[in-house]
């Protein structure tokens, strides 16, 4: 099969180096690499598989300050693309097959030079859907978000109006706090059937695969607390379950963030058994069984010794309506999968021997026969690719940074560290090319109760590029490593906190890695107060 070639790597050759780099320890035996090549906006931001496995689209720029086209080839036939469109004056920035005919995405352009209140945005979004078969665009009035694809429904999408559009963006930075409407949206005709109305007591949903709402929770104003309600498919009254959390005990925040996930999937074959994240006075957030019709949790289906469970995979083949669930994720050297089917983790295992640089791998599309398939793959030598897998042959998409090399990439290592009070502090190791002990720089993620894995990160490999080591400590309050990791953290601002991002860089002094008198911290919002604490401490590590 032939495939396109960005002109981009064309057009960027002529850039130069503007890096710094640490002098120089031990041989360095990779080039450097240009600041503007990290930075490089995204060459291929999506790729998608329409559901008969006939067409992909791609959305591609092919310069650097260039807008995204999106481009649809025939997968019989990779050579030159079928149709290749603009939304001029608009840009296309978000695009996927909803079923084998049309595509949804979202537009956007600059409208004015200034906004009048906080968050707002000078870009006006539009959300719009694109029929094939009449090489025709159609404007989609207000902002949606799709829910759920409805394969049943061929011609119909479950939609969700006012907080983001389909690309993630949000276009409303107070609307998180507002009751959301959900409407299945016609394709062929534009209609919009109301078939749920938010309410500030039941403000959003979510849906099983028939378009059925089945859980909510909101936050009753009165008490502070957290309530979650439940129904059945026909049923047209919510009714709450599980406990309540109660906003003003600081231990419940833990829950709010990491802990408790909700309503993650259904069962397939009956519609009164779902699956709930909960860590249920646990230290660590499992994956549940729940009856819908006793109102009750069934049986623990999973719960890692180390970690969260954060989310669920479901089985490759959604648009054949197979939609069970396949694994329980969590964090770990990448996000890990623990398997409940042995037939998704075979073809799974065969993806990622056959994929170079197997990291982070995901199938992002599978044609209802099961026989074609986009693949994914993202990891500390892959900025990010895009494969199609089509009766058994592999061929590469494309990449996010064709203008970066595998060899000029750095090793990435998942450790655990002691901090000074004997917590064991999960922590990822980014190290340059060539023999230490290098310049250290340790880089603090924001928040600072979010969840961080790194496979590829741009900060993390342009630092080590340029001859330094890199820490990005998991420290107290990250969330996915249980409560009691972040519990700890309370009062601990510019302390224990503080103490644990320290001690990783004493740490790697201790092993030999690390040159101790040149370390320094870098960061941007949480990691960036950090930094900044980091310089009053005594005694002082950082130069």
């Amino acid at each position: 099969m032939k495939f396109f070639k960005s002109s981009l790597v064309a057009a960027m050759v002529g850039l130069t180096a503007v890096a710094v780099p640490a002098s120089t320890v031990g041989a360095q035996t990779t080039e450097r690499v240009p600041i503007p090549v990290w930075s490089l906006r995204d060459v291929i931001s999506a790729v998608s598989l329409s559901p008969d496995g006939k067409h992909i689209l791609v959305l591609k720029t092919e310069s650097k300050e260039g807008d995204y086209l999106l481009e649809i080839y025939e997968t019989a036939d990779m050579s030159k693309p079928l149709r290749r469109l603009n939304a001029d004056p608009m840009e296309i920035i978000s695009a996927r097959w909803v079923n084998d005919n049309y595509i949804f995405g979202t537009a956007w352009q600059v409208k004015r030079s200034s906004v009048k209140g906080p968050e707002e945005d000078v870009r006006e979004y539009a959300t719009y859907s694109y029929n094939l078969e009449k090489n025709k665009f159609s404007k989609v009035d207000g902002n949606f978000n799709i829910v759920n694809n409805l394969p049943k429904e061929p011609n119909k999408v479950l939609v969700a109006s006012g907080r983001e559009n389909d690309g993630g963006s949000g276009v409303d930075p107070f609307a998180a706090f507002r009751p959301r409407s959900y409407y299945r949206y016609d394709l062929e005709s534009g209609a919009r059937e109301l078939i749920l109305k938010g309410s500030e007591k039941y403000p959003t949903a979510t849906f099983d695969n028939d378009g059925n709402p089945r859980y909510t929770s909101s936050v009753d104003r009165s008490t502070n607390e957290l309530k979650q309600y439940y129904r059945l498919p026909g049923d047209g009254s919510w009714k709450e379950f599980g406990e309540r959390y109660d906003f003003d005990e600081y231990e419940n925040l833990y829950r709010v963030l990491g802990g408790f996930m909700g309503v993650v999937g259904f069962d397939d074959k009956d519609p009164t058994i779902g699956y709930v994240i909960d860590n249920r006075g646990e230290d660590k957030a499992a994956l549940w069984e729940f009856d819908f019709k006793t109102g009750e949790f069934g049986e623990k289906i999973y719960q890692n010794p180390d970690a969260d469970v954060i989310n669920v995979q479901t089985s490759s083949m959604g648009w054949a309506g197979d939609n069970h669930i396949v694994a329980a994720i969590f964090p770990g050297a990448k996000y890990e999968r623990a398997w409940f089917d042995t037939e998704e983790k075979a073809l799974y295992d065969a993806l990622e021997k056959q994929i170079p640089y197997a990291h982070q791998v995901a199938i992002a599309g599978r044609s209802r026969d099961g026989k074609t398939m986009v693949v994914t793959n993202r990891g500390p030598h892959d900025p990010g690719s895009f494969w199609l897998i089509k009766d058994g042959k592999r061929a590469k998409l494309g990449s996010r940074n064709p203008l970066l090399k595998p060899e000029q990439l750095a090793d990435v290592e998942f450790i655990k560290y002691p901090a000074r009070d004997g917590r064991m502090i999960p922590a990822y190791v980014t190290k340059p090319k060539g023999e230490g002990p290098f310049p250290l720089i340790v880089l603090p993620h924001g928040g600072p109760h979010v969840n961080e894995v790194i496979s590829y990160d741009e900060w993390g490999q342009l630092l080590a590029n340029n001859g330094y080591m890199v820490l990005q400590p998991q420290y107290r309050m990250s969330v996915g490593w249980g409560q009691d990791h972040f519990d700890s953290a309370y009062g601990q601002h510019g302390l224990a906190m503080q103490d644990d991002k320290d001690d990783g860089a004493l740490y790697l002094v201790k092993q030999g890695l690390v040159d101790p008198d040149r370390m320094a911290m870098f960061g941007w919002s949480y990691g960036g107060y950090a930094a900044l604490v980091a310089t009053t401490r005594d005694p002082q590590i950082y130069q």
